[in-house]
């Protein structure tokens, strides 16, 4: 009897409160209670990130169409700061200056990083050690390296004292103070730089290309370059859509590389837009004409990311 009872006392505090809690009881209200969590952890970083980056972006764009000097007032005068930047040989050319570098950059960095990654995707018994070696400009400090290439090119530096050494001294240059070479010195850094993160990328696609099609196209009589290029080349088009992308919005945004080598110079022959808004909004203190170039970059960057992926998409369907 005291057994029973106990049960039929505990199934009276009980059950009552779980059908107050509806269907599913207790286990229903806990999976609700974890879902609603999953929000409110996810809200600070979604805050965080609207109010950073799309509400700085916001605020810096409302500035470009002003003339405010970062201190005091300002007053709002529409598209005279887009005027001024398309009228402007200088801004012109800065503008010319930093599509060069991000077209030419990003053809030399995939091209380079589809062959490395080709190359190293054999089974080669030092493709581990290579694949370190090649990824190393990737992590290191842009800036820091950069200073290293500004030794190596100046006019007593490595290359022009091997030049002379082999009897090619007609050769050297003083090659970032000529305004001919100094914009293909700061590409070639550039490439430099970012070459291994295309092969990483395409390491990563070629990983998905089954081996036994490649046999299958040998064994059929295609050569090398024809497995290249209708088998694996098809097989990597995702990798090769977030190369291009990544390496274009990387190229228009080049800025340490040429603030350490050149700093703009000489003459203004490898000015970018990204130098530009760091010399007008914090060096002139024209702080609303440097977020009006801000406002072209990222809105050449928009561009540029919209058509890759629509060219991607058309190429994908």
């Amino acid at each position: 009897m005291s057994a029973s009872s106990g049960t039929s006392e505990t199934e009276a505090l009980v059950v009552p409160r779980a059908k107050r809690r509806g269907p599913g009881g207790l286990r229903q209200r806990r999976a609700g209670n974890v879902k609603f969590g999953h929000w409110w952890w996810a809200l600070p970083g979604v805050l965080l990130v609207l109010a950073i980056h799309y509400g700085a972006t916001s605020i810096g764009s409302f500035f470009a169409f002003t003339d405010w000097t970062g201190i005091g007032s300002f007053e709002f005068i529409g598209l005279d700061n887009f005027r001024a930047i398309f009228t402007d040989s200088g801004y012109l050319l800065a503008l010319g200056n930093t599509l060069l570098i991000a077209i030419l950059s990003v053809v030399g960095s995939n091209i380079g990083g589809l062959a490395l990654a080709v190359a190293l995707n054999r089974l080669l018994k030092t493709r581990y050690a290579l694949r370190v070696v090649f990824f190393m400009p990737v992590v290191l400090s842009p800036l820091a390296t950069a200073y290293i290439w500004r030794f190596i090119f100046e006019y007593n530096g490595p290359i022009n004292v091997f030049l002379e050494s082999v009897g090619l001294g007609e050769f050297a240059r003083p090659w970032l103070a000529d305004p001919t070479y100094a914009i293909w010195t700061v590409l070639l850094v550039v490439v430099w730089q970012t070459t291994g993160f295309a092969m990483v990328i395409y390491m990563a696609g070629l990983a998905g290309v089954q081996p036994e099609t490649e046999e299958a196209a040998a064994l059929d009589g295609a050569g090398l370059w024809q497995r290249f290029w209708h088998v694996t080349l098809p097989g990597i088009r995702p990798a090769v859509a977030i190369a291009t992308t990544l390496g274009l919005v990387q190229g228009l945004r080049v800025f340490d590389q040429i603030l350490a080598l050149t700093g703009g110079g000489p003459a203004g022959a490898t000015e970018t837009l990204a130098t530009q808004v760091y010399k007008e909004a914090f060096s002139l203190g024209n702080f609303g004409f440097g977020a009006a170039l801000a406002l072209l970059l990222t809105v050449i960057i928009l561009i540029f990311a919209v058509i890759q992926q629509r060219i991607t998409a058309g190429k994908e369907d």
